[in-house]
């Protein structure tokens, strides 16, 4: 089987295109024993797991690539595979889609406490390690990647590089910071097309079909990641999908709990466990007020769809108040916490309050507020503590 598995392993190298690096290869310690790449369906985990065994200076027999939905790992154990692979002197197993196979948990845990190898394993942002009943979490190394920033976009539409820069930098600095991304290009002139169409790195592989694999995406995350974790019937897979229908045409702050309990003709505890669901899947992002805590039982104080490529791909009208939303917390949420402040759109990390708005926006709702902040969209060079809306697309 080894033999089969190596085989299928070379000619997804020899396919593997993709030769952009994405932020995460700055952030992963390849050194830890056991390594869990988290993320949402379609954002580059397999891309980055195989762009690692190409560069991975080891002979090619050392190495080895499966994918967990595999019919032959299916009919056999990732233990067993390890096990043999070992045995042949392997020394790394990257394990792909592993929340797809019964009981990973188990067999991950059973492979880290007997082998001498080293394995790296990608599976949905569904995937909750840290309730593992195998313990995982003292075992795994875990590091959640996100679709495309705007920088990440740039850099791969354009050929140019670009800086990273933390939030206290744009907050304190932006004025520079924009005019010195300025002198590169128009920042503008590519934001509605990434908005569009640019958080998944799959667009730059075909641009015409993209609004079709994205709807794939989206739905083999409903109807096969979600249900791969979560208890739910396959008939009620069809409900998760009429609540991001009217999640999509709802306004955040103006979620009616009892009339999404109608409309999908579920109760209210059904509800929010759905609600949970999607924002795991990435298909949502949830936010509550601090006071809330994590209780998912609690009415969120915002829902949004995860990124705006999923609000342009399932609404068939936007309304440009939530793009602008959506688009700042996906930006915000990879290295930021980010809850539901009084007054203002957002609080960042327990410290930054910020309103989200046009080039207009005035001071009004935050005013006297200590460290607060408007990102404006449709200006390239802000002032003071109005900061363009598109500048916190480079905060990964």
């Amino acid at each position: 089987m080894i033999e089969e598995l190596h085989n299928n392993f070379v000619q997804y190298l020899h396919n593997q295109k993709f030769t952009y690096k994405r932020y995460i290869w700055d952030i992963v310690n390849h050194n830890d024993k056991l390594i869990g790449i988290i993320g949402a369906r379609g954002v580059g985990k397999t891309t980055y797991i195989l762009q690692y065994l190409q560069e991975l200076d080891i002979p090619l027999h050392k190495k080895l690539y499966i994918s967990a939905d595999n019919i032959s790992v299916a009919s056999s154990s990732l233990l067993q595979i390890a096990k043999d692979f070992s045995v042949l002197g392997g020394e790394i197993l990257a394990i792909d889609e592993v929340h797809k196979y019964p009981h990973f948990e188990k067999e991950l845990k059973q492979i880290y406490d007997m082998l001498d190898i080293r394995i790296i394993f990608s599976g949905s942002s569904a995937i909750n390690l840290e309730h593992s009943k195998a313990d995982l979490s003292r075992r795994a190394v875990l590091y959640r990647v996100n679709g495309l920033s705007y920088r990440e976009f740039l850099e791969i539409k354009l050929e140019v590089s670009f800086q990273r820069y933390t939030l206290e930098d744009i907050l304190t600095n932006h004025i520079e910071i924009a005019s010195n991304i300025m002198s590169k290009l128009r920042p503008l002139e590519h934001y509605k097309e990434y908005i569009r169409y640019g958080f998944y790195p799959f667009y730059f592989q075909n641009k015409d079909t993209y609004s079709i694999k994205l709807n794939e995406v989206i739905n083999t995350v409903i109807e096969v990641d979600i249900p791969s974790i979560f208890t739910i019937k396959y008939e009620n897979i069809i409900n998760l999908k009429k609540l991001t229908k009217l999640i999509c045409v709802s306004k955040p702050y103006k979620i009616n709990i009892t009339e999404l309990s109608s409309k999908i003709s579920v109760d209210r505890d059904t509800l929010y466990l759905y609600m949970e669901y999607l924002n795991r899947g990435k298909i949502f992002t949830i936010l509550r007020a601090k006071s809330k805590g994590d209780n998912i039982f609690l009415k969120p104080d915002k829902i949004y769809l995860n990124n705006p490529n999923l609000n342009y791909s399932y609404c068939n009208e936007q309304e440009i108040g939530t793009i602008r939303e959506t688009f700042f917390a996906n930006q915000m949420q990879v290295k930021h916490t980010i809850s539901v402040p009084k007054n203002g759109d957002f609080l960042i990390d327990d410290k930054y309050i910020i309103e989200v708005g046009g080039k207009n926006k005035s001071y009004k709702q935050i005013k006297d507020i200590e460290n607060s902040f408007i990102a404006s969209d449709d200006i390239e060079v802000g002032f003071g503590n109005k900061i363009p809306l598109w500048l916190f697309g480079f905060l990964y």
